[in-house]
């Protein structure tokens, strides 16, 4: 018996099963990231409701909600792009409710050297979705106060600065001719699996053709 053409072959059985238990895996992890995104996705859709008074960032993410409010100034810009439009800033303005509490609100989108008209005097109506970006990390930049440019939507910073609740609401709908809304999606929920999946299974092939060549020429020399 050729033991070296055996433990070759044992040993190759091996890695290949753990190429595809990996790609299988990943299989799995898709198809569960993809029923994740579809459940956010009807939070998202669902209907609003009354704005909770003490809304928790874990239980009410993405949470559609309808309230009254006037809203005022100042207002923050970030930095953000749009795909219509390019560069340009979320204007995040502060609201004061009817029952007086006083939260933030992203009204949409401007470009870069678009005026922004002073917001209505008036109680206005509103529909959005509770929202705490994650758009800080090691990489961004400082936010330039003094220019009031803004390089992430931190709730916690923005609210100190504003003098609001920690709590945050995107506009799902219009309400200034010179905003365009950018409403909360799962775009920006990232589903790479499949990727990973085609990469452990392309291992898997590749290392069969080679496995099966590196045989063939060992059995070929002792034969």
């Amino acid at each position: 018996m050729n033991w070296k053409f055996l433990v070759t072959a044992v040993l190759s059985v091996i890695v290949l099963a753990i190429f595809i238990g990996l790609g299988t895996w990943q299989l799995q992890r898709m198809n569960w990231k993809a029923g994740v995104i579809a459940e956010i996705e009807a939070k998202i859709a669902a209907d609003p409701v009354d704005l909770p008074n003490a809304p928790s960032p874990e239980a009410d993410k993405f949470l559609p909600v309808q309230f009254s409010g006037q809203i005022n100034a100042p207002y923050i810009r970030v930095l953000a792009s749009h795909r219509d439009f390019g560069a340009g800033y979320r204007i995040i303005s502060p609201v004061t409710l009817t029952d007086g509490r006083r939260i933030l609100l992203d009204r949409g989108f401007i470009r870069l050297r678009q005026a922004l008209a002073h917001a209505p005097a008036t109680s206005l109506s509103l529909t959005g979705n509770l929202h705490w970006p994650e758009d800080r990390n090691s990489y961004t930049p400082e936010d330039d106060l003094a220019d009031n440019i803004w390089f992430a939507r931190d709730v916690e910073k923005m609210a100190a600065h504003l003098g609001t609740d920690p709590v945050f609401v995107i506009l799902r709908t219009q309400t200034d001719p010179a905003l365009h809304p950018m409403p909360v999606t799962t775009d920006s929920i990232p589903n790479r699996h499949l990727e990973y999946v085609g990469t452990w299974f392309l291992l898997a092939i590749t290392w069969s053709v080679m496995t099966g060549f590196a045989l063939w020429r060992m059995k070929r020399r002792n034969a």
